[in-house]
């Protein structure tokens, strides 16, 4: 499958409830975000409540000491934390992240292989949601974990 990148305009995104919007980019419909191909992840999973991702950090990410650096880790938690959200939004709503967490549990190491995060809702009320993520490697080993906190509002076209 190609995958194509770009941005879907936000009227269009906030007609359509958060999960079938997901559901949409996993089918093609919708192009992915261009942050995925930067970062090398894509979203491979949703379900109300939940979103996974998968992806493999590039060189381009290590730090001074030849690991991958944090800001990989906590992006591509953020990515499932926020679509986790992104899951139970209705039509109409849209959200932003409002704060994180993150704890780096090990190293991620270049050969690391595909790594996995899965981010799962804890509390979604009318205004705030709250979700938390775990990111492993290959082998399944816990490489960090994060929860955040996310504002829902009432999206609202660009202004012209």
């Amino acid at each position: 499958m190609t995958i194509h990148y770009g941005v879907v305009p936000p009227a269009e995104a906030a007609a359509q409830d958060g999960i079938d919007f997901l559901r949409d980019m996993l089918a093609g419909r919708h192009p992915a975000p261009p942050i995925a191909k930067t970062m090398g992840f894509l979203l491979v999973e949703v379900e109300p409540g939940k979103a996974v991702f998968e992806g493999t950090p590039s060189a381009d990410f290590y730090n001074p000491l030849a690991t991958i650096h944090g800001g990989w880790h906590a992006t591509m938690l953020d990515s499932a934390l926020g679509c986790a959200v992104h899951t139970v939004i209705k039509a109409g709503q849209g959200y932003t992240t409002v704060e994180m967490k993150v704890n780096y549990v090990r190293a991620l190491l270049p050969d690391a292989g595909v790594l996995r995060c899965e981010g799962k809702v804890i509390h979604a009320g009318g205004r705030i949601a709250t979700s938390e993520a775990r990111l492993t490697d290959a082998k399944g080993r816990l490489i960090a974990h994060g929860t955040e906190t996310c504002m829902i509002f009432e999206a609202r076209p660009p202004a012209a």
